[in-house]
């Protein structure tokens, strides 16, 4: 059971750095760090939009208009620490 739950907490971390790595993929891309023509560029930005918008999309369908800013990412960061921290004091003391 311990397996499992440091494997849990292994894709935890892992879709933390993801988010992150979406978070500044896009904004390298709004403010034209990186060429968007470039194919690799492309495949990069999709694969990360592909894997963080799921999770993304209903937080930003519950939060009001704040313009330019998106500060979805923040919430899922906070959402995926706190899952994670719950899972290590609350369920992974109950089973060793």
């Amino acid at each position: 059971m311990l397996a499992l739950i440091q494997t849990v907490v292994f894709a935890i971390d892992i879709y933390w750095w993801l988010v992150i790595a979406s978070a500044v993929f896009s904004w390298l891309y709004a403010f034209n760090v990186v060429n968007p023509r470039n194919q690799f560029v492309g495949q990069v930005g999709n694969a990360l939009f592909r894997v963080t918008e799921p999770a993304l999309r209903p937080i930003r369908s519950i939060l009001p208009d704040l313009g330019g800013i998106d500060i979805s990412p923040i919430i899922l960061l906070l959402l995926l620490f706190f899952l994670r921290q719950f899972i290590l004091t609350t369920i992974a003391p109950l089973l060793l």
